[in-house]
């Protein structure tokens, strides 16, 4: 890769943006009172949240071992995966690269923002062919290179991502998503050496608070930089920031969550492998299953009926539905009905 400037790739209008600054939030007080927001001065969240997330921050840092000004906080991932399109991608002029199938809404923010998406398809194990990858990346006004691993929809975890973040001229987001429940290392270890790679993680998956909607970026500083420059001051609610405060500290909650998550996984991979009707448990690092079923449409639409909820991904994915991994009475339910389904 040669050298890097992030100030090459940020859209012209961001680089003159100012970003929202809270007096409050950049200053310390020792016992103020605050008229400065026109906040009510009575109830129990009757003021706005930490526009810069600092302690929160700083908790992330100690736990991850990256600086603070190297992260970002969003409202969920999702949030960030739009901040990060805005800040690098001109509306109908860049665009952004993707895996597929991979995880939709990196197209959804895209085509909102006005951009062009490209589709890296994948081969028939889900793998990134690496020339194929080379030759699109040469595409022009291509800016930003999602890449999900374990890969939403198909569980699998990409190997030798740093070959891709050193051959891509632009971003390269790592959606880690679901990187608890993986053996393989984060690509956190990378980013010490590519200035740029963003690293996504989140904590609705492995840590059980997909209610709460709080995602993070780790990035290198000027990355960061300017996707706090564009966020939305106030864009993660005191609720939401007080209750993983509360919960970050216990390696043991998100120790357990991961280990009674993979104990069911095991404990359904063993019963779909006597059900019939299933062809193939498609290899798995995350919290689902991509299951190829004899006669999906039948199969869905049984599980359905039984109030069952699961994600077709065919005809996108021929034939195939994905499973997330439920508690014990629930994936019971699940193997019950199949069990019935399997003479359709």
């Amino acid at each position: 890769m040669k050298e890097f400037n992030v100030n090459s790739l940020v859209r012209k209008n961001i680089l003159e943006l100012q970003p929202y600054i809270s007096f409050r939030d950049n200053n310390e007080f020792e016992n103020p009172v605050l008229l400065d927001a026109n906040e009510s001065p009575f109830g129990e969240f009757n003021r706005y949240p930490d526009s810069t997330q600092k302690k929160f921050k700083q908790k992330l840092s100690e736990i991850k071992n990256i600086s603070a000004d190297q992260i970002a906080v969003g409202n969920g991932s999702d949030e960030l995966i739009d901040l990060i399109i805005k800040v690098f991608c001109e509306p109908k002029k860049d665009s952004v690269l993707m895996m597929n199938p991979s995880f939709a809404m990196y197209s959804f923010y895209a085509s909102v923002n006005e951009n062009k998406v490209l589709k890296l398809d994948l081969n028939e194990n889900f793998e990134i062919v690496k020339d194929q990858f080379l030759n699109m990346a040469k595409e022009d006004q291509l800016k930003i290179f999602f890449l999900c691993s374990p890969n939403n929809p198909t569980g699998n975890s990409i190997e030798d991502i740093e070959f891709y973040v050193k051959n891509f001229n632009g971003i390269v987001v790592v959606d880690e998503a679901y990187i608890e429940f993986s053996e393989k290392k984060s690509s956190l270890e990378l980013l010490e050496h590519y200035p740029n790679l963003i690293v996504l993680q989140t904590f609705s998956k492995a840590w059980g608070m997909a209610g709460a909607r709080v995602g993070i970026a780790y990035s290198s500083k000027e990355i960061i930089k300017w996707i706090n420059t564009v966020k939305a001051p106030y864009n993660v609610n005191s609720l939401s920031l007080d209750l993983i405060l509360k919960s970050i500290d216990s390696q043991e909650q998100l120790d357990n969550n991961v280990k009674n998550t993979l104990i069911e996984k095991s404990w359904l991979k063993d019963e779909f492998q006597r059900i019939n009707c299933i062809k193939k448990i498609h290899p798995s690092d995350a919290n689902f299953f991509l299951i190829e079923f004899e006669n999906v449409e039948a199969i869905y639409k049984k599980l359905l009926e039984n109030e069952i909820l699961t994600n077709k991904r065919s005809p996108q994915i021929q034939n195939c539905i994905r499973i997330n991994i439920g508690n014990r009475e629930e994936n019971s339910r699940l193997i019950h009905v199949l069990k019935q389904s399997e003479t359709l």
